[in-house]
């Protein structure tokens, strides 16, 4: 979740993702030979993480050997290591999260099976045709006639990929694959990556405008700041579903989540907070106003340039305008471990290494630390442990995983199915506190703000309190009735 720093070196891993090796080798089917091998990599640093048997014959035997090592240059050394054992074979050696995006990680189906001509005829020609005339007549009966309803754009240009920076529209992909697999697994809607070969704002908008016929909705990813900005509005005002900015809003919502729950330990109100942010980027803007609209009063705003005031002319943008204008109401103008004198939150979606330890001494009592730079954090938890009250990560490794995961699938799943046009601010809140509220108040601890990806309750909830907040304001449209007969 970093914002407007720099990209943070590609080298630089998450240690709890983990690297896994798959060795596939042929050994002498002889007794001993399988501790041989297990020695070997132990002796390289290999934990052994699964051992299966690939294929079985009177001379030799083929096994399947899943380690856990460090890294690529770890990885290479114990490849070497096994070829050198006598009477074994390499014959496969592969990284598992590459075997796992082999050919791609999503795929479409067909929901009606084809096995005659009678259905052929129903699903396509002659008999589509009654369908889409039936559309051209009533363009809205596309939302019960199609996939229309249930299918989201993930649209990029690869230009400010999370920890990785502006790598471009193909290396973008994994991660919009990835974004794919999420709405499916947890929310059931299909979605399909968008990687636009272009980084111009305008053509960007007319694209998007011009497939937009053929979804629900639209999660714009990973566009740099202050492009997102702009091509988020424009869409929004000129298209009549919901467009979603998931740098700036999903990660606004779930930090606004963890924030409602931490206050309830440390029992502290959000008008009475003085928050500081570093990173006035897409996500540190967002989760100001999202803050701001729960009722925070006191914000001040840091970037490369030094603290946002209303005047400053150095490094501004339209955003960072707006940022001026809302926060930071005293004109302060010092350095960040100024700021956080007295302060209750740090928040940061900035950079790696930026909060110095001994400034959380200075914060008030009972402070929240939200430092959510990936992989590295502006601070790491064992830095501030005793110094800070709650601390959040973007990292799966520590305790309270900010992660934009709990937010977009069961947003767009309630978006959808209430029919709405937008995704308002009111539909962030709900979101926000419809997270908050699958943890129950008697099991909040420091460590347990906010739930797990994998807590099933969070994405129904998600999407009820949702779709009852779109119907509630008028932002839907109403059912389309089944047509049956042209």
């Amino acid at each position: 979740m970093t914002d407007d720093s720099s990209s943070i070196n590609s080298e630089t891993t998450n240690p709890g993702a983990g690297y896994q090796l798959m060795l596939r080798l042929r050994m002498r089917n002889e007794r001993g030979m399988h501790g041989k091998i297990a020695t070997v990599l132990g002796e390289n640093g290999a934990d052994i993480l699964d051992i299966d048997i690939h294929e079985v014959g009177s001379e030799f035997i083929v096994r399947d050997f899943l380690v856990l090592c460090d890294g690529h240059d770890q990885a290479a050394e114990i490849v070497k290591a096994t070829e050198a054992v006598d009477g074994c074979d390499l014959i496969l050696a592969s990284d598992r999260t590459f075997q796992l995006h082999q050919r791609g990680k999503i795929a479409t189906r067909n929901k009606v099976n084809i096995r005659t001509n009678a259905e052929l005829n129903h699903v396509y020609t002659p008999g589509v045709g009654r369908v889409c005339m039936a559309i051209a007549e009533d363009p809205s009966a596309a939302w019960s006639l199609t996939i229309k309803s249930n299918t989201i754009a993930v649209v990029t240009d690869g230009t400010a990929v999370l920890g990785l920076g502006d790598i471009g529209p193909e290396a973008s992909m994994p991660v919009m694959e990835g974004k794919c697999m999420l709405f499916k697994s947890f929310a059931d809607i299909d979605a399909w990556p968008i990687c636009l070969d272009t980084t111009d704002t305008e053509e960007i908008i007319q694209v998007v405008k011009a497939i937009a016929p053929g979804f629900g909705g639209i999660l714009l990813e990973d566009i740099s700041a202050p492009r997102c900005f702009v091509i988020e509005e424009r869409l929004r005002e000129e298209l009549d579903i919901p467009v979603f900015h998931d740098d700036q809003h999903g990660t606004a919502v779930v930090v606004l989540a963890g924030l409602v729950n931490a206050l309830k330990l440390v029992d502290k109100r959000p008008e009475e907070l003085k928050v500081r942010v570093l990173g006035v980027g897409a996500s540190g803007v967002a989760c100001s106003k999202i803050m701001m609209e729960y009722g925070v009063k006191d914000v001040i705003g840091f970037d490369r340039t030094g603290a946002v005031f209303q005047g400053r002319s150095e490094n501004m943008n339209p955003e960072k305008e707006w940022f001026a204008e809302n926060t930071n109401k005293e004109g302060f103008q010092g350095d960040l471990a100024d700021a956080l004198v007295g302060a209750d939150v740090f928040l940061g979606l900035s950079g790696p290494g930026l909060l110095e330890p001994e400034w959380v001494d200075g914060m008030n009592e009972d402070a929240i630390v939200f430092a959510l730079a990936n992989p590295v954090p502006e601070v790491m938890p064992d830095e501030i442990h005793g110094k800070a009250r709650v601390i959040a990560t973007g990292r799966s490794d520590f305790p309270n995983q900010i992660n934009n995961v709990l937010c977009f699938p069961g947003l767009f799943r309630g978006a959808l199915d209430a029919g709405a046009k937008e995704i308002t601010e009111g539909m962030k809140i709900v979101a926000a506190r419809a997270i908050a509220e699958t943890i129950p108040t008697e099991q909040l601890t420091e460590d347990y703000i906010i739930p797990t990806v994998f807590n099933e309750e969070v994405f129904d909830t998600v999407a009820e309190a949702v779709r009852q907040e779109a119907i509630r304001t008028g932002n839907n449209r109403p059912e389309h009735a089944d047509i049956y007969i042209q």
